[in-house]
């Protein structure tokens, strides 16, 4: 699976973005898809994900209420719709697809459980 995320760049706090992962090689309905970010000095960590049907979504608590994932089977893509934006979400954001069958109610944010990622796309927040 090739992954290719876009929809980043420079926005001021409140304002919003959307980012998109395009898969190919793969239909990404087959696959379980996570957003990550890691902040400049920080560890990569968990921003949300979604399952294969749509009906299992999870999000970090730092991103909740205000990002929303989402998936568009027939385009290959997922979504990451990102409101209210505050200088502390500036980071590089990467997707990632997981191929696995097990349980993703409780491996979604592990990094290790995703075999692709994207190339990453840099959001900036501006105060």
């Amino acid at each position: 699976v090739q992954l290719q995320a876009s929809g980043g760049g420079l926005v001021q706090a409140g304002g919003s973005l959307r980012l998109s992962c395009a898969a190919s090689g793969r239909t990404v309905s087959s696959v379980r898809m996570g957003w990550f970010r890691q902040a400049p000095g920080k560890e990569r960590e968990f921003a949300a994900g979604i399952n294969r049907n749509g009906l299992q979504i999870y999000y970090a608590d730092s991103v909740k209420g205000r990002f929303t994932i989402s998936r568009d089977n027939a385009k290959d893509t997922v979504y990451l719709q990102m409101n209210s934006l505050k200088p502390e979400d500036t980071a590089v954001y990467y997707c990632a697809a997981d191929t696995g069958l097990g349980s993703y109610s409780s491996s979604y944010p592990k990094e290790s459980v995703y075999d692709y990622w994207g190339q990453g796309t840099q959001v900036t927040v501006s105060s």
